[in-house]
């Protein structure tokens, strides 16, 4: 049964940005937010060029009825990385579902990397998310969707509730990505095979916009954690990895090395771990 009163409770946050070049600087010229999402001061610690920017979430964790609607735009010739600035945590909802929804654009010769932190999953969580990308025909995107189904840190598994995820990413009018998840909560799931396996974090890293080199995909799959459930696929357009396992941190390493070496190969960067994460 519906709690109504958690229709009061909820939040509708909002946020806007976009991204322009001017004189070869990444400048975040709009912003718009409604709470409880906001957005820090963009900052450079790799010099103009790209824009680093923090999204928080001021409430603190993510609840039954809440919706989240972010839109992102990168104007052409930007360079942005996104993160968060802590974990996103949903809460045991008492029968709506909590929503985030994400919409990005990326125009041509522009680069975003989406590199949130982690998502936790409370027991009894109900969580639906969709990502939309829109990439032009020189445009490039690295994102990557870590997720902790439970806390297991207190024994707890994820033995109720349900996560939806939807994700699409397109370029030119052609879908290179089509990607939907569905895991319910229960014992059976849980401990299956063809679903956790016993294993409460999930892992997607995804590199999309232009070919990558055999070598790209061997020293990805060669960085691999032995006996670990993770593979590497090479797309038409880029490449995709995927970790079932347990450990946030482990797959949190996992992809900032694949991360850190697509940064040299195509972008000519060095390393620049974001200065919000706890690593």
């Amino acid at each position: 049964m519906i709690d109504n009163s958690y229709m009061v409770k909820a939040w509708h946050g909002k946020l806007n940005l976009v991204y322009a070049n001017s004189q070869d600087s990444t400048r975040l010229i709009y912003t718009h937010h409604q709470a409880p999402l906001k957005v820090q001061r963009p900052f450079y610690p790799e010099g103009q060029e790209i824009c680093h920017t923090v999204i928080l979430h001021t409430a603190g964790g993510i609840v039954g009825g809440d919706r989240l609607t972010s839109d992102i735009h990168l104007q052409p010739q930007t360079n942005v990385l996104i993160t968060t600035a802590a974990a996103s945590k949903i809460y045991r909802s008492q029968g709506l579902p909590a929503r985030q929804i994400v919409n990005i654009q990326v125009d041509d010769h522009a680069h975003l990397e989406y590199l949130p932190q982690e998502t936790i999953l409370f027991n009894g969580a109900i969580y639906r998310q969709d990502l939309r990308i829109e990439l032009a025909k020189n445009a490039n995107y690295l994102g990557w969707e870590i997720m902790r189904f439970g806390r297991s840190a207190r024994g707890e598994k994820f033995l109720e509730g349900e996560m939806r995820s939807h994700t699409e990413i397109w370029q030119n009018g052609i879908p290179l990505w089509i990607d939907r998840q569905i895991i319910p909560g229960n014992e059976e799931v849980f401990h299956s095979p063809h679903g956790l396996g016993g294993n409460p974090v999930l892992g997607t890293l995804i590199w999309l916009g232009n070919s990558v080199s055999e070598e790209i995909i061997d020293k990805a799959r060669s960085l691999i954690i032995e006996n670990n459930f993770a593979g590497v696929t090479r797309l038409q357009q880029g490449f995709l990895c995927r970790y079932r396992g347990n450990s946030i941190s482990e797959v949190r390493n996992w992809f900032t090395n694949i991360w850190q070496n697509l940064r040299i190969n195509y972008q000519n960067r060095g390393n620049c771990i974001p200065r919000v994460w706890q690593i």
